[in-house]
């Protein structure tokens, strides 16, 4: 592979210098392979400095200095929870190798925060009846929140997580999301599906190619601000071996009147409780669902993420959940865009300050 940050073993470190310094204001990291692309170590401006002062000259080679020590993980066996302590470590940029030892990717952890393992699906096909007239010729998705769309946000964030397979589902005003989604978005070439006719909040899905059965697809409503882990989501899904994982919001009722305790049958009052609280989590619009149950759809079959989870659990599937700690707005009113406006201006302003 062609990249900045390769550079042959064989090479002198007047080289090696002239590399790193294309890389200046970058990760100023070479990862050295030999004749055969393999890789056998990395070399930083450094180990440069350091071999100097130690008597090396500037025509000795590469793989003299370099560190044969390096951190690296396979391509194909993507372990997230060694990804973010390597983060925390310190690492900047991981080598993901191929079962030969060649360099099949190289993961920038100043840049993408991790690399999920999953592709993601964004329903984009509702009309958005509630934001009209602003809808009228736009798609909810598209709207514009303190000058970027609504779905645009959510794309970087899943490219953050290193995920690169995401796919648009559409219906109304389709064209407008095809439109957009003709150039590249955070790096990504994101692509779109159709319904031709209402498949429900999932059943677009059914649309798509068999998947991997072991895999997993992350699905979510693509007019949702937020802040949530996905790597933390992710690892949680994996951890419990789930096969359906929601993102849940802590919801409170409070009750303004003093509610009695009865026994139905007998009609006796048992006790009263003042004013009580009541805790729920409600439903955030994220999953996480394994490939097995999405490959069991009918093609064109319409149903609810909901009814997907009921059928779940009448089959004893494991059906967990994930806590959102952070933002979560639903862009659904008026009132919604107002407050999500606000919310986007003063985090862009925060981050100038």
């Amino acid at each position: 592979m062609t990249d900045p940050h390769i550079i042959s073993q064989n090479a002198t470190l007047i080289e090696a210098l002239g590399q790193l310094n294309k890389l200046s204001g970058g990760l100023m990291t070479l990862m050295a392979v030999d004749n055969e692309g393999i890789m056998t170590g990395t070399l930083t401006d450094g180990d440069v400095r350091r071999a100097l002062l130690a008597g090396a000259g500037l025509d000795s080679r590469v793989e003299a200095v370099m560190h044969r020590d390096f951190k690296s993980m396979p391509a194909d066996d993507i372990d997230v929870a060694e990804i973010r302590r390597l983060r925390l470590a310190g690492i900047k940029l991981l080598p993901l190798l191929g079962h030969d030892g060649t360099i099949e990717r190289l993961l920038d952890l100043s840049h993408n925060n991790t690399a999920l393992p999953v592709s993601a699906v964004l329903m984009a096909g509702g009309r958005g009846e509630r934001l009209r007239p602003m809808t009228d010729t736009v798609p909810k998705p598209l709207l514009l929140i303190d000058g970027k769309a609504i779905i645009d946000y959510n794309v970087e964030a899943l490219a953050a997580a290193g995920i690169n397979d995401i796919t648009v589902a559409t219906r109304y005003l389709a064209n407008k999301l095809e439109e957009h989604f003709s150039e590249p978005v955070a790096g990504v070439r994101v692509k779109c599906i159709k319904e031709d006719m209402p498949l429900g909040t999932i059943g677009a899905l059914s649309l798509m190619p068999e998947r991997d059965s072991e895999g997993t697809t992350l699905v979510m409503n693509s007019d949702l601000l937020t802040t949530i882990s996905y790597e933390e989501m992710y690892l949680t899904h994996t951890e419990r071996k789930a096969d359906i994982t929601i993102a849940v919001l802590p919801y409170t009722v409070s009750v303004p009147y003093a509610i009695l305790c009865n026994d139905p049958d007998s009609h006796r009052v048992t006790g009263i409780e003042e004013k009580p609280t009541y805790s729920y989590y409600a439903n955030a619009g994220i999953y996480l669902i394994s490939n097995r149950l999405l490959n069991s759809l009918a093609t064109g079959e319409h149903i609810d993420a909901t009814d997907l989870v009921e059928r779940a659990i009448e089959q004893g599937k494991t059906v967990t959940y994930y806590p959102i700690n952070g933002t979560w707005i639903d862009v659904g009113t008026p009132t919604d865009f107002k407050q999500a406006e606000e919310l986007m201006r003063h985090l862009r302003n925060f981050s100038r300050s």
